[in-house]
């Protein structure tokens, strides 16, 4: 059986899984209004204009960060060596399944947009994208360099694993009654269909194929390990080794 929350505050616990996710994708929004507004991709416009996520992903990710910290004592991730090494494990298969139809475009020599099979299951050129080589004085590119890993390796894998395992797995099993009492990894058809697809459908159309493998084997990690913590480890592997990649190819599009 999973492990649950020693919390006797429902409302409290909802809040500490649901809310920075919530404010993390908060600014998602609002860099979408900011960047229909602000954008301008000129070689002469100033940085925060060619890309404005340049500027919004630092302040998301030290914001979200921060609520991770302050609701830090409500999670429960019964870290261990054992499931920490699976989480490496499934977070290396993951990303490369994630990452197979851009290997496959680049290696096929792909030109332009694909059409019918090929741009379903995500084969595309991912060129375009948050580039930190946009900032010509080394300090600043490698500072959002590394603000970029951190909020993908870091954050991004808290706050989802947090919200979609530790919270909506549980909560699609149970939603008119208690769901905390629900065992953590608890196995069922009807979570796995949801909570996957929207996984799925919270990144890009490009990413739908990768994100349902990826999402699969999460979620197949979940039920047999029991252990929240082996899903952020697999999640920040994942993430590490695709911006990895990315800097290596420069398909930023990826990020």
């Amino acid at each position: 059986m999973g492990a649950q929350p020693q919390v006797n505050d429902p409302e409290q616990l909802t809040r500490a899984h649901v809310v920075p996710f919530a404010v993390f994708m908060g600014f998602m929004i609002l860099l979408m209004g900011v960047g229909a507004a602000v954008e301008w991709k000129h070689p002469d416009a100033p940085w925060w204009r060619q890309d404005p996520a340049q500027f919004v992903y630092p302040i998301q990710t030290l914001v979200t960060l921060g609520v991770l910290v302050h609701y830090r004592r409500l999670y429960t991730f019964d870290w261990s060596l054992k499931w920490a090494l699976a989480g490496i494990a499934f977070g290396a298969v993951g990303i490369g399944f994630w990452l197979l139809p851009t290997v496959l475009y680049d290696a096929w020599g792909l030109t332009g947009k694909t059409e019918g099979v090929l741009k379903m299951l995500g084969v595309a050129e991912r060129k375009e994208g948050f580039d930190p080589g946009l900032f010509q004085h080394p300090l600043a590119s490698w500072s959002a360099l590394v603000f970029r890993f951190i909020r993908a390796a870091v954050v991004v894998a808290f706050v989802e694993e947090i919200f979609w395992r530790g919270f909506l797995m549980r909560f699609v099993c149970d939603w008119e009654g208690d769901y905390w009492k629900q065992p953590f990894g608890r196995a069922r058809w009807l979570s796995y269909g949801i909570v996957t697809g929207l996984f799925m459908l919270a990144h890009a159309p490009v990413d739908y194929a990768g994100a349902f493998v990826y999402g699969s084997l999460t979620y197949l990690l979940c039920v047999w390990s029991k252990n929240l913590g082996a899903c952020v480890v697999m999640h920040a592997t994942a993430n590490f080794l695709m911006g990895i990649y990315i800097m290596k190819t420069g398909n930023y599009g990826l990020w």
